[in-house]
């Protein structure tokens, strides 16, 4: 048994798709559809292939994205670990209690060590490389996880996003993880109807919003307030969040940089002077956390001489959603597309992201909960500077 850096790669089951060189990706050895069957073949971005004669007992996530999509299967019992928790209150609901029962072997990244000893049987990696983020850039080799007996393998649409050819314009690729990752623990029934409620969601949108040209539909910058705000970081048209935004009818000011992050400069985002601005802010862990540091990051553009001219700024076009329903691949990247069109398109899709003016956002508690998913802040906000956007703990990018 080979332990290949393997891909969760979208399959022939994900309609539309291709790899990440621009081939499709992906390959099942044997399968019995509803059933969930092994062998279970997984391809990595390169072609090479890993197969699965069983599912995983024992298993290890690198990070809040992976494990969501595990607790949603209803796997979380052969979870033994992860690296970057999620924060309390990130995850909605009884999702949220689960999580928190998940052992941390590392606020960041996990340490080698730590991880070739977790005695698991299968390393679910979200990032291709972590070196940004906040722990060691060096993991353990291929040869070291083989030896462990450890199965490595990453998610596709956040793994190869850097390597794609074409842009992620929609949320095929999160789809196809989620099948992928059903496959793999012999639970393919409850993925297919993740999967089924994500696309209906995400259908809705599309009909209400087809006949509005491309280049009518409102520009939008993703404002990562916790990257720090000397130097904006961009949300670049290969990162999951490129896609939300597509699919939420929003043109991301830039679509047009290859890549999942790239540093940019205040000029550039004053230069494409958005009609939208999303206050990316992680969670804090509590409401009131949250609302004050959507609060800070919205002062800052106020009060910032760079953008305190923007379009966006002046008519107080802010959407307070938390940044990891749009930049963490998941099931919620489809809540976050319903959540941003009803704010951009009110007329015709008011209904579908619940209220738009400070009251229950999907994901998130009504009146005044939990602000990750929240409202869209109208007029001016007091309260708190923006102090370089301190990064929170949890989620990485």
């Amino acid at each position: 048994m080979t332990a290949a850096v393997t891909v969760l790669a979208v399959a022939a089951l994900a309609t539309g798709c291709g790899g990440a060189d621009g081939q499709d990706a992906g390959a099942v050895g044997s399968r019995n559809g509803s059933a969930g069957g092994f062998p279970v073949t997984v391809t990595d971005c390169d072609g090479r292939k890993t197969t699965f004669s069983t599912a995983p007992r024992k298993i290890v996530t690198s990070n809040a994205a992976s494990l969501e999509m595990l607790l949603r299967l209803g796997v979380e019992d052969r979870v033994v670990g992860t690296g970057f928790p999620p924060g309390k209150g990130t995850l909605p609901g009884e999702l949220d209690a689960r999580a928190q029962q998940v052992p941390v072997l590392g606020k960041t990244v996990i340490p080698k060590e730590k991880l070739l000893g977790s005695g698991a049987d299968l390393y679910i990696d979200t990032f291709a490389s972590m070196g940004n983020m906040g722990g060691a850039a060096t993991g353990p080799t291929e040869a070291e996880f083989a030896a462990a007996g450890i199965k490595h393998v990453y998610l596709a649409s956040t793994a190869c996003a850097p390597r794609k050819k074409v842009p992620q314009r929609d949320l095929s690729a999160v789809e196809g993880d989620i099948r992928r990752l059903g496959q793999v623990t012999g639970t393919l029934p409850r993925a297919l109807q993740l999967v089924a409620e994500m696309e209906k969601k995400v259908a809705e949108v599309r009909k209400a919003i087809a006949d509005v040209p491309v280049e009518k539909r409102p520009s939008y910058f993703f404002f990562d307030f916790d990257a720090g705000t000397k130097q904006p970081v961009a949300v670049c048209n290969r990162q999951v969040a490129n896609a939300v935004l597509t699919e939420a009818g929003a043109r991301n000011i830039f679509a047009d940089c290859a890549g999942d992050f790239r540093p940019v400069s205040w000029e550039d985002v004053v230069g494409k002077d958005p009609d939208w601005i999303q206050l990316g802010v992680r969670n804090r862990g509590s409401a009131a956390a949250n609302e004050k540091a959507f609060a800070e990051a919205e002062q800052f553009l106020r009060t910032f001489p760079a953008t305190a001219g923007l379009r966006a700024v002046k008519e107080g076009k802010f959407l307070r959603i938390g940044s990891e329903r749009t930049t963490i691949a998941g099931v919620g990247n489809a809540d976050t597309v319903r959540r941003i069109a009803a704010t951009l398109y009110p007329d015709r899709l008011g209904r579908l992201g619940g209220s738009v003016s400070g009251g229950s956002a999907l994901g998130g508690s009504a009146s005044g909960g939990s602000a990750l998913d929240g409202s869209v802040s109208g007029g001016s906000v007091s309260g708190g500077a923006a102090a370089g956007g301190a990064a929170a703990g949890g989620v990485g990018r």
